[in-house]
């Protein structure tokens, strides 16, 4: 008896102690985006040598002398722009440097509202906290000219459409004609196509890089479960490499072929693709600059000689968008990306996360909620899991029936442990109960509860995901809290109370079902124990209100039918709820 209380305190602990930890000991939160704004890049040579071998691209640029943008737009508008027009994708590139570094996400906002602004993925140079994707050649030899940072670019077209293609040229007087074509799909893939063209009498060696620049640590979500950060498949395996590590290390690099590399928040990732059958160095950077730091993931291929009268063309593919699984799906499949998929972060239990993604944007289309989706993939796991729950519960039932029985061994032999431990086990064989028989369906779920919370965790298809009533947003808390009795009071209780205090009302919901719940299970015998186990309900109630609404709706939704569940069998077995 005593091992099986032992081994469910051990498994509720567990749970407890994995959120609680999360819940009072955070990760160390990243430093928050550098309050003033990056200086704008300077037109001057890369701050470290380039050498004739293809594991270096050029690196974060120097702060410049001249005072940067006070804002985005006014950072925009100190280049001439060519318009990007799509469906998904406003934004534009610019012609000085030839950057891609102004975009932002027509389908998602900044907050539920439809009115508010849209999620702005890139920024150039000069603004707050300038993020971009650059393109470009490094010369073997210093003395070649290419197009830096301050080249001004001409083109021949006037807009970029989903679909299209716009060319820019540049000269650089000596004998070298550089071409950069921009493409884009009709969601989030850029294609990038590179071309030297000698017109001179001498040859050139060049090495095709792309490079991807973010100044300033972003605010992250601090959960060890979600990795944001640099991240790349590089060598057949995937790298995720947080700020802080990158820090420290200040360099990871590694030659691959195929593979992608990029930085990635929650919802969003800017990832560079290379050509999958081709040799790169890939690099991962860190520098600190003068107010922030800046971070670079970049790949650099091997040499092209152009010889004069002759042509070099490289290729690069640019994702700038959210994380969608059906498009990193297609795309992995279409362009041959090695494990695009993985910059969502389903983690260990990817077998469980990515069919449970499926099923629950199954379960949406067909109800047209994700709140409804939840509760039916609930259903449906809780299905698959019967025979296994059936069978716990039934021992719960008949541990139940004997507990006035187990009580009076107790009290019997309360003196001599070891005698009243050999008389509960007799009694158990007598009437044939396996008082360990319901844990290993408790072990099972515990990882599919994991895996449904990860989906609910990572996906983008919670963000902002309305459900009935006051839940405006299903990856956020509960928005209600039961200090100003859910809003009935007028006043705000989040201003003068610390965040774990914020319990709204599907919190509470949670915490009444799993109170019930353990009211159907028997009672441990320790009064120690059974103290604990009371407070749990108590405990997961704090720890939950700060959850995303949508996982404590699946949680009391999932603890419902298992009470429901529970006292079927209870009142089959004879047993009084």
């Amino acid at each position: 008896m005593n091992d099986q209380r032992n081994l469910f305190l051990a498994i509720a602990l567990s749970v407890a102690i994995l959120f609680g930890f999360q819940w009072l000991f955070p990760a160390p939160q990243a430093p928050a985006p550098a309050t003033q704004p990056e200086a704008a890049q300077s037109g001057s040579t890369p701050p470290v040598p380039v050498p004739s071998a293809t594991d270096a691209a050029p690196a974060a640029p120097a702060a410049a002398q001249r005072s940067p943008a006070e804002t985005r737009e006014a950072a925009l508008a100190q280049s001439r722009r060519i318009p990007i027009r799509s469906a998904r994708l406003h934004g534009s590139v610019a012609l000085k440097g030839g950057r891609l570094d102004d975009l932002t996400l027509i389908d998602y906002r900044e907050t539920p509202d439809p009115a508010s602004p849209e999620i702005v993925l890139l920024s150039p140079n000069g603004a707050p906290h300038p993020y971009y994707a650059e393109f470009g050649w490094v010369p073997a030899d210093p003395a070649v000219k290419t197009p830096g940072p301050e080249a001004v670019w001409t083109a021949a077209a006037s807009e970029l459409k989903a679909g299209g293609t716009v060319v820019l040229t540049w000269d650089n007087g000596e004998g070298l004609r550089f071409v950069r074509t921009f493409g884009l799909d009709e969601n989030y893939m850029f294609s990038v196509a590179q071309r030297v063209e000698n017109y001179g009498d001498k040859p050139a060696t060049l090495h095709p890089y792309a490079l991807v620049s973010r100044t300033g640590t972003p605010k992250t979500e601090g959960m060890y479960i979600l990795h944001e950060g640099p991240i790349g498949v590089l060598e057949g395996s995937l790298k995720e490499i947080s700020y802080d590590d990158l820090k420290t290390d200040a360099t990871v690099k590694a030659k691959t072929t195929g593979g992608w590399i990029g930085i990635t928040d929650k919802y969003w990732l800017t990832a560079l693709i290379p050509d999958q059958k081709a040799e790169v160095t890939g690099r991962f950077v860190h520098q600190r600059g003068d107010t922030a730091d800046r971070y670079q993931v970049d790949f650099t291929a091997g040499p092209r000689v152009v010889a004069p009268g002759a042509a070099e063309e490289a290729g690069f593919h640019l994702f700038a968008g959210a994380k969608l699984v059906n498009l990193l799906d297609g795309y992995g499949e279409a362009l041959g990306i090695d494990r695009f998929d993985l910059a969502i972060d389903f983690g260990w239990f990817y077998f469980l996360t990515k069919p449970f993604f499926y099923l629950l944007r199954m379960f949406h289309d067909a109800l047209g909620n994700m709140g409804l989706a939840i509760m039916a993939l609930t259903v449906l796991i809780k299905a698959a899991m019967f025979p296994l729950a059936n069978k716990s519960y039934v021992s719960m039932s008949k541990m139940k029936l004997l507990q006035p029985e187990v009580q009076k061994l107790q009290q019997r032999f309360s003196e001599d442990k070891v005698r009243m431990q050999q008389e509960m086990m007799a009694l158990y064989k007598r009437e044939k109960v396996n008082p360990v028989s319901g844990c290993l369906p408790i072990l099972v779920q515990i990882p599919i509860f994991f895996a449904l919370y990860k989906v609910l965790f990572v996906t983008i298809e919670m963000r902002h995901a309305p459900f009935y009533g006051w839940v405006h947003d299903l990856s956020a808390p509960d928005p209600t809290t039961v200090w100003n009795l859910f809003g009935l009071i007028p006043w705000n209780p989040d201003l003068y109370l610390p965040s774990f205090m914020h319990i709204g009302v599907w919190p509470l919901i949670m915490g009444i079902t799993m109170w019930l719940q353990q009211k159907l299970n028997p009672q441990p015998a320790d009064p120690v124990q059974a103290k604990m186990f009371m407070f749990l309900p108590i405990l997961f109630t704090f720890m939950l209100g700060q959850f995303a609404a949508g996982l404590v709706i699946y949680w009391a939704w999932s603890n419902s039918l298992s009470i429901l569940q529970q006292w079927v069998i209870m009142r089959k077995a004879g047993v009084k709820p």
